[in-house]
């Protein structure tokens, strides 16, 4: 693990290098130049708008930028590994990350949430529940708007942050009220290089927590409950007390502590059986953080885009866009959660390692699955019993679906892969599907 930073706090004076310059990085950037740093911004790309205030050395890094800082501020999307960074923290430099700097600064109780899979649906609905219950409540960092955007103005009750390994690479002094680890399952190796490690980044979230802070882990996950070890915080469990159980459609919390509390999610309308976990979860951490039970309303949750969303019905046929499932594990989720067969539309750009066989018991009784893009062979070749159908690209696969497809039945788009051999992200290949269906319509 890499050295925590010194403070951050007093930037006034002090040269700031900040490396990567999207919108974490701009943003960083601006917050540095609003406490009177002297700023630089460093990216490989050239055309790129410049930040007031800053110097904008782009195209090429230049190492003499890296050794003169008295403060880095990362990007997640720089790896620890780059020359002149791994130059800089030889030579003794302080790194920090973006979100890590924002967090610091942030007086409201912090809400932190990370994991392989469904962080984004928690981190969406744990804000959409203290809101709901009065909180002014800022919801960002790994999802939507950097954390750095939080201190531009306003004042906050609550601030509900997802946070990606990559931030936690570089977690400074991150010290949430409540934070949790979802679930671990194989994804970024190619950066982290293995699970142990992968999960040892994972639980720096809870390295700062003060001892009455709740530190939240799924229930009898033997790798995440040794990776966590005697870290900080309040050990709670998603799936035992103290911590949350989900009876039927009831939430039931235990504090540890003498406070518990039901609340129910009969009601809801976002589909699939891991969204009433993940209803569960953002219940616990609204509660962890302060909320009153009697305002908590799940029911009305809504879900975020591309995961799980049901863009419409056309001829009987109900379109479901989970675009975010860019891996087996989220697609094995969302398919299996469903709660009745679907035609399935699975494809794009596969990452190493993956095995979509383990998506066939999901699949089983499917009225169709349709393989796309890149990776369409490789995942055919792995349901071969299924005797999927191979097409070129998504809208090719919406077209045959809608061929095949009967009232009553659902497709839905959970590709189980990464985007970049036809689309920008996985938010440019779930618009597009929402655009065609709407087309159908």
């Amino acid at each position: 693990m890499p050295p925590i930073a010194p403070s951050s706090l007093n930037l006034a004076g002090r040269r700031v290098l900040v490396v990567g310059m999207a919108r974490s990085g701009r943003a960083a950037a601006a917050l540095c130049v609003r406490e009177g740093a002297a700023v630089t911004c460093t990216d490989l790309r050239t055309e790129l708008d410049p930040v007031p205030g800053c110097r904008m050395a782009l195209g090429a890094h230049d190492r003499e930028d890296f050794l003169r800082a008295e403060l880095i501020v990362l990007s997640p999307g720089v790896p620890s590994t780059q020359p002149d960074l791994a130059a800089a923290v030889r030579a003794g430099v302080p790194v920090v990350g973006e979100l890590a700097l924002a967090a610091e600064r942030i007086r409201a109780p912090l809400v932190a949430v990370t994991g392989t899979n469904g962080k984004s649906t928690v981190t969406h609905f744990t804000g959409q529940l203290l809101a709901g219950a009065g909180s002014r409540c800022f919801v960002g960092g790994n999802i939507g708007r950097p954390l750095c955007e939080a201190l531009e103005g306003g004042t906050w009750d609550h601030v509900v942050a997802e946070i990606s390994s990559y931030q936690l690479e570089w977690p400074g002094a991150l010290a949430p009220a409540a934070g949790v680890v979802l679930n671990l399952t194989p994804d970024h190796l190619g950066r982290h290089g293995t699970m142990a490690c992968y999960g040892d980044t994972k639980c720096r979230i809870f390295d700062n927590m003060a001892p009455g802070a709740a530190a939240i882990l799924p229930f009898r996950d033997p790798l995440l409950v040794d990776l966590a070890g005697q870290r900080g915080g309040r050990r709670l469990w998603i799936g035992a007390h103290p911590g949350v159980i989900l009876d039927g459609e009831t939430v039931l919390w235990d504090a540890g502590d003498g406070r518990r509390a039901q609340v129910s999610l009969a009601g809801m309308k976002v589909p699939g059986a891991h969204n009433r976990w993940n209803a569960a979860v953002a219940t616990l951490l609204a509660l962890e953080v302060g909320a009153d039970p009697a305002r908590l309303h799940p029911e009305g949750l809504a879900a975020l885009a591309h995961r799980m969303e049901v863009v419409g019905a056309v001829d009987g046929v109900t379109w479901i866009n989970d675009s975010k499932a860019t891996n087996v594990a989220a697609a094995l989720t969302g398919l299996s959660g469903l709660g009745r067969p679907a035609l399935a539309l699975l494809g794009g750009d596969g990452k190493d390692g993956e095995d979509y066989g383990a998506l066939a018991a999901a699949l089983e009784g499917s009225p169709g699955v349709i393989c796309f893009g890149r990776s369409g062979p490789t995942i055919a070749a792995a349901l071969a019993s299924l005797r999927p159908r191979l097409v070129p690209g998504l809208e090719a696969a919406m077209v045959l679906a809608r061929r095949i497809a009967r009232p009553g039945d659902a497709v839905v788009l959970s590709p189980a892969c990464a985007s970049f051999d036809e689309f920008d992200d996985f938010e440019h290949r779930g618009d597009v599907f929402r655009a065609l269906v709407r087309e159908m319509a």
